[in-house]
């Protein structure tokens, strides 16, 4: 039983997955998405779902600094109904203020080219999304 972590973008999700025991959170990987076309990659999604017999979702919920919501924290949670309705796990909204500048930093304190860093960049929020979740509940 995993934790399934996203960071939900307009063009890509960033997904990582727990270990078994609900410790550590690893990059999985980032599936293009294009919400325009109501392509949200929940087939890819249903395939990593089975793959790694995921029980529970967490979704990164971009609120803004002044505490209220936008429109990506309001596209982040129209994504978490749809993952309720087709999944029928639970899904936590977790607050991510800051945390893709954050991977952005260390991918660039780490001296991982432009290039690499936008392949990686959704992957890594995501990891840190899904890690905070578990390190709150250890």
């Amino acid at each position: 039983m995993r934790t399934m972590g996203l960071d939900v973008g307009s063009k890509t999700v960033g997904v990582a997955i727990s270990d078994p025991l609900g410790w550590t959170a690893q990059g999985i990987e980032t599936i293009a998405i294009d919400e325009a076309n109501e392509q949200f990659g929940l087939e890819r999604i249903a395939e990593l779902v089975k793959q790694y017999d995921v029980t529970a979702f967490v979704v990164g919920f971009p609120k803004n600094m002044n505490n209220t919501v936008g429109p990506r924290g309001e596209a982040s949670e129209r994504y978490k109904t749809m993952l309720e309705e087709q999944f029928g796990h639970p899904v936590v909204l977790w607050d991510e203020r800051l945390t893709t500048m954050a991977a952005e930093r260390m991918l660039i304190d780490a001296d991982v080219s432009r290039k690499k860093r936008k392949e990686v960049i959704d992957k890594m929020a995501a990891v840190m999304i899904l890690q905070g979740y578990l390190d709150s509940k250890n």
